[in-house]
């Protein structure tokens, strides 16, 4: 992947936060208050979101079936236009409602605003109009960043042509996180990170992880989550966290 020119690093911290959709039906005033402790810190913050509950109930409504493969959503074009509709004309305006209405000053973005998200066909005769990342436009997101607004991005890019495609939640927020050289990246769930023998673990490391996987401890939609954490991990980033609402949940630690 590459990315545009932009200024360089300044020495403020930076996060980026990614929202999953289950998690955006269930926000509530404790999430903006701790948001907003991290911006007073002093933090750099970007949001991604998916929206995948609202983008099924809209497939639900027009007859479209979906499934996933691997992951990842098999987008048919029909189902390509509902992810965009939904995600750019109904969740993402109104996450930045909620944000802004909290005090917190936001603007919403998905890929086709200043080429912030180049993609290209991640494998269109498998996945559909699924993309892959190519580009992130940093210098526009620093430009936001500087003027203290947190850029809230829904998770579609753009091909070269136009084209919109749907890209994972968690693909795009690791993308950006290290485009922008993010100290850390937060993965918000609907539960307050990893969960072993009803207990929340305040910390984890891959061998452990594998380990829950293999005994059954971690399951479903989780195990996509850990292991793109680990993945973030390898890739660069210092800090990665499956996370709660309150923003406490497990660090995933970067040793075996």
């Amino acid at each position: 992947m590459t990315t545009f020119k932009s200024m360089p690093h300044t020495a403020r911290k930076r996060m980026v936060i990614k929202l999953g959709g289950s998690t955006l039906d269930g926000l509530n005033e404790l999430f903006f208050e701790n948001f907003k402790k991290l911006q007073e810190s002093g933090i750099e913050l970007i949001i991604t979101h998916g929206g995948g509950p609202a983008i099924n109930r809209e497939l639900a409504v027009r007859g479209i079936e979906s499934y996933a493969l691997n992951g990842i959503r098999v987008t048919s074009k029909a189902a390509m236009d509902i992810v965009q509709s939904t995600l750019i004309g109904k969740v993402n305006p109104a996450l930045v409602h909620e944000l802004t209405t909290s005090g917190i000053a936001a603007i919403g973005l998905n890929g086709f605003d200043g080429q912030l998200i180049l993609a290209d066909f991640l494998d269109k005769d498998v996945y559909g109009f699924v993309g892959e990342v190519k580009a992130i436009n940093t210098s526009l997101l620093e430009a936001i960043m500087r003027a203290g607004v947190v850029p809230v991005i829904a998770c579609v890019g753009s091909d070269e042509h136009g084209q919109a495609l749907n890209i994972n939640g968690d693909t795009i927020a690791s993308e950006i996180a290290l485009a922008i050289d993010a100290d850390s990246l937060l993965l918000v769930t609907d539960v307050s990170g990893i969960r072993i023998n009803d207990e929340y673990q305040p910390k984890a490391t891959r061998s452990s992880i594998n380990q829950w996987i293999e005994e059954g401890h971690i399951y479903g939609g989780m195990i996509p989550k850990v292991q793109g954490a680990i993945e973030c991990l390898s890739a660069g980033i210092p800090s990665v966290q499956i996370v709660g609402e309150s923003l406490v949940g497990t660090t995933i630690l970067s040793g075996s």
